[in-house]
């Protein structure tokens, strides 16, 4: 939380911004002149689906089960998805960034959607700023290195001695969107 500031009963601005990101998110009271509840589709970006709804769950906030969209393909009426898409039970079954959601409503009813990304796309990424902002973020950054890795002694036939300098090779290169060792 960066800021909480209230300037008597008619105003209140708490601005957060996620560890490491350039962009905030400011909540609060006559902030802005949309009516309550008539924000639809707001995005929040997380590494860890499933720790960010457990986190909202402990929290009292009802947030649906964890959803993607069949083959990428959105058809279908499911309002609290937006625009029109069907929403089908369970993460991605590839477990792809971009693709596994849940949604849930704050206080005034505007809709939101976490939204599942583990790698960024190539280019999204400040390649001279790679960090991990939880130890959750570093060990699934971590097992993915591993599963790659795995595949590339079964490639080599051999153990590799030098797997550390693999592994930060291949983190890296995840992170800020390079090509990826193989």
């Amino acid at each position: 939380m960066d800021a909480d500031y209230a300037s008597g009963d008619n105003y209140r601005v708490i601005q957060f911004t996620p560890p490491g990101s350039g962009c905030s998110i400011i909540f609060g009271k006559n902030v802005t002149a949309a009516a309550p509840g008539s924000a639809e589709g707001l995005y929040l970006i997380v590494s860890d689906l499933e720790a960010a709804r457990k986190e909202l769950l402990g929290r009292g906030v009802e947030i649906s089960e964890i959803f993607h969209a069949a083959g990428g393909v959105y058809t279908g009426a499911d309002e609290p998805f937006l625009f029109g898409r069907l929403r089908i039970s369970g993460p991605d079954p590839e477990h792809r960034s971009y693709r596994s959601f849940a949604s849930f409503r704050d206080p005034d009813g505007n809709g939101w959607l976490f939204q599942e990304v583990t790698t960024r796309l190539p280019g999204r990424i400040d390649t001279a700023n790679t960090t991990f902002t939880s130890t959750a973020e570093l060990a699934a950054a971590l097992r993915r290195a591993a599963a790659a890795h795995g595949a590339h002694e079964k490639r080599i036939g051999v153990h590799d001695e030098n797997w550390p300098d693999w592994y930060a090779d291949f983190m890296v290169s995840e992170q800020t969107g390079g090509p990826l060792p193989s």
